[in-house]
Parts: C-alpha cells; sequence; structure tokens
C-alpha cells in the first residue's frame, strides 16, 4: 500500500510535537512538508534529520503557508493536518474549506492521544487565549509546591525560532543559559520569570526527550503552556484560565474550547478590571459548559516600579508581543498602569515605528494604543529599539514580563510593571493542587 503524504500546518511547536508523537515513527505516513505561519522568519528551514528520524536522512522543509496549495498539488498530499494554536472556529474552518476544495483531507489531531505519560505528577496551566495570565498562575502554582518542599520543573511550551538542531533540549536555570541558547525576546518573557524564582525551566523540540530529563530533577512537573494549546503531557490537574475581557472566547477559539471543556480548574483571571457583567458571563459559561469544574476567581495584581516617573509624563506602554498580535488585545499591563499612574498621555509609537515593527501595526491594527514588543529575531530587536528610541516620550512603561535594558539599548527612563495572580478567596487553588497530588499519590 502507498504511504499516504502528508503535510503539517504550524507555527514553530505544536506542528513538531505531533509529528514526533503521531509520524516520525509511522512507516504509513510520509510528511512531506511543516507549513509555518503566525511568527516571522520561521519559515524557510527544515525540520532536521536529528529530530525527524531516519525515515528522514534530509528532514523535512519548511515552507511558508501561502505556498500550501502549490505544496498540495505539486507533493499530490492527501491529508493536510493542522496543528497550530489561538484561531477562531472561523479562521480553521476556512482553511478546511479550501483544503477540501485542492482534493485534501483536513485533520485536527486528538488532544489527548498526542499527550505523553509521565512517571511524576503533571499539574497543566493552559488558557483559553493567549494573554489571560498562564505565566503568573504558573508562578503562583510553582510557589505553592515549593512551600510543601517539593521538587518543582516547569516545561515550557515550544518557541524553537532559531537552530533547529541546537534546541532539541534546552535547560535553563540562569540568565547565562538564556544567552548561551541565544533566546528571543519572546523566550526571555517566558523563562526570565521563573528563573527569577529560582525555578528550573525546560523547553525545546523533542517533548518526550525533554520529559525525561525534566523527571530526574522533579518531584512535579509543570506544564507551563502557549497560547491556548492543550497540554503536551498527561496531566494529573489541569487548570484553564478563562478571561473576562474577552467573554465568549471560551467558545469560539481552537484550541482553547477544548481545554475549557477538559479542565479540572477554570480560573477567571482579570476579574477586578473587567466589566462586571463580562464577568458574570464568563461565570456562566463555565457553570453551563463545564459543571464539574471548580470554578476560582483571581485577580492580576499590577504594581509598578517608580511609578513617579510615569505621573504627569508622557509615557509608552511596551507590551508582551504575543497578547497584542494574535492574542487580539488592545492594551496590557503597561496600559493599565500609565493610567493608573495618571500620565499625562499615553504616546502613539506609529509614527516612529520602522521596519517590521510597521508590519505589525498594519497586520494588528487592534495594537495601535501600545507598542508591542516583538523581538524574534535580531533585527526586529533592534527595530523595536530604534522605534522606542524614535518615539517622543518622557517614560517608557514596560509591561513585558522581562526587563527589556537586558537586550535593548533604550533612551529613556523605564518604569517596570509586574503582575502576580491574586486569589480573591485564597486557599482555593492549594487546596486543589493538594488533592490532586494525593490522587496522583495513590495510583502510584
Amino acid at each position: 500500500m502507498a504511504k499516504r503524504r502528508a503535510v503539517i500546518m504550524g507555527a514553530a511547536g505544536r506542528d513538531f510535537h505531533n509529528f514526533n508523537v503521531l509520524f516520525r515513527n509511522d512507516t504509513n505516513v510520509e510528511v512531506v512538508a511543516f507549513t509555518a505561519t503566525q511568527i516571522p522568519d520561521i519559515d524557510d528551514r527544515r525540520y532536521p534529520a536529528v529530530c525527524a528520524g531516519e525515515q528522514y536522512p534530509k528532514g523535512i522543509p519548511i515552507v511558508a503557508e501561502a505556498d500550501l496549495e502549490k505544496i498540495v498539488a505539486d507533493m499530490k498530499v492527501d491529508q493536510v493536518w493542522f496543528s497550530y494554536s489561538d484561531v477562531s472556529h472561523e479562521y480553521i474552518m476556512e482553511r478546511s474549506a479550501r483544503a477540501s476544495m485542492w482534493g485534501t483531507h483536513f485533520v485536527l489531531a486528538s488532544a489527548t492521544r498526542t499527550m505523553l505519560k509521565s512517571t511524576k505528577p503533571v499539574i497543566a496551566i493552559t488558557a483559553v487565549r493567549t494573554g489571560v495570565g498562564k505565566s503568573q498562575t504558573s508562578r503562583y502554582i510553582s510557589k505553592l509546591l515549593q512551600a510543601q518542599g517539593l521538587r518543582v520543573v516547569s516545561v515550557r511550551h515550544p518557541m524553537p525560532y532559531g537552530d533547529l538542531t541546537k534546541q532539541v533540549c534546552q535547560r535553563f536555570a540562569s540568565y547565562e543559559d538564556l544567552d548561551r541558547h541565544e533566546c528571543t525576546i519572546e523566550e526571555r518573557e517566558e523563562y526570565e520569570p521563573h528563573i527569577d524564582a529560582g525555578f528550573v525551566v525546560y523547553a525545546g523540540v523533542d517533548y518526550e526527550m525533554i520529559l525525561r530529563e525534566a523527571e530526574k530533577e522533579a518531584d512535579v512537573i509543570l506544564w507551563d503552556g502557549g497560547n491556548n494549546d492543550t497540554p503536551f503531557y498527561k496531566p494529573d490537574l489541569h487548570i484553564t484560565l478563562v478571561d473576562p475581557h474577552r467573554p465568549g472566547h471560551e467558545m469560539s477559539y481552537y484550541p482553547g474550547q477544548t481545554n475549557f471543556f477538559m479542565s479540572d480548574v477554570l480560573i477567571v483571571n482579570k476579574v477586578r478590571t473587567a466589566d462586571p457583567e463580562n464577568v458574570e458571563r464568563v461565570m456562566e459559561s463555565c457553570r453551563k459548559h463545564n459543571p464539574n469544574a471548580t470554578i476560582i476567581k483571581c485577580a492580576s495584581t499590577i504594581t509598578v516600579d517608580n511609578p513617579e516617573l510615569i505621573r504627569g509624563k508622557r509615557a509608552l506602554a511596551v507590551e508582551d508581543g504575543p497578547t497584542l498580535t494574535h492574542g487580539g488585545m488592545s492594551y496590557g499591563a503597561g496600559w493599565l498602569a500609565a493610567k493608573d499612574c495618571g500620565a499625562a498621555e499615553i504616546v502613539d509609537a506609529r509614527p516612529f515605528a520602522v521596519g517590521s515593527i510597521i508590519e505589525t501595526y498594519k497586520k494588528f491594527p487592534n495594537a495601535s494604543r501600545i507598542l508591542p514588543a516583538m523581538g524574534y529575531s535580531e533585527r526586529q530587536i533592534e527595530e523595536l529599539e530604534t522605534t522606542i528610541n524614535q518615539t517622543p516620550c518622557d517614560v517608557v512603561v514596560e509591561g513585558t514580563p522581562i526587563d527589556l535594558s537586558r537586550v535593548l539599548k533604550v533612551n529613556k527612563p523605564i518604569a517596570s510593571v509586574h503582575y502576580e495572580l491574586e486569589e480573591l478567596v485564597p486557599g482555593g487553588l492549594e487546596k486543589v493542587t493538594r488533592e490532586a497530588l494525593e490522587r496522583a499519590a495513590k495510583k502510584g
């Protein structure tokens, strides 16, 4: 029987994991290409042979998603597997319709059948959309577990945007590790807060290898999810964050809705800054669509270093990139902090943007009130730095999770914004994590 020929649509993350789990050792399927989108400059590469396995001695090409129709026709593709996250149901079905028109099957992988089993208890943190507060929740849960005397190792959803042969299995425990692995701003935003809190983080490409390495130094594995993707590891406790700033998105975005349906705990976050009517809408959605889940209300508490730098001044709000781009938000913690601290004006950076930052504003007009901290490459980091330095403002209000001064040379003072998870009724998350670990121990 002839091999089925497949293309995996991705964005340098879930696509590689789906290949590793479903196809690497399947002699009945030949993956002829990956496509790439959503993240700049991740196409025109190859998934290397060291990752792809013995059936692919030359690796697998990674091409732009815009070329998918040509690939399907030229390579006589039987199946297109959609393998990235944080997209609307309308978006995904439009691509399904096109694949059907081209004469190929359009396939979504099972969330549970792509989960790896750990020898250690796993707590997974996911979301219905990016930018809801996964990272602060991961830090909060890590501290709860550490207080119980447990060794916690975080495994972060993949962000392998560089040389894939060097990113198969990465361990981060210090800033020197970040420099050695040549991390982008996006990677640093996820790893630095864990390092600051004293935790080890793993990430990379091969999540079976990563899991086995992490298990060697962990009592508990914490899955720190990316975007609104489902966990790569089978969780003993699955926690999903729901956003009252985007009510209804829990039911209309892929694969966040899957997380919403299958989670043990639903955190309704940011309740102090959301419209109370939207908080109740989201609460009712939780009760209706996942009635067995524990619902916990939380706030994302914002603090600012040197708020006096902001009061009465022209402020430039620099925010976490993915939250404002494919996350669809029009503001973040930096914008809120600038308002709360009495900025005289929040400056529009668009007239002073350069290079790919201009293109980001064109593609994501929702980000017009702030500056997304785009930094997927050295060139883009330089363009971000130039945009900040050319923008006429008195202070940069930094709403990203990292200290941008470590990677940028900025000609203005920086007021750093910090945000931490706060339970409105303390003790709920400690209770559910403790109970989950007790259940896992009984199962052996």
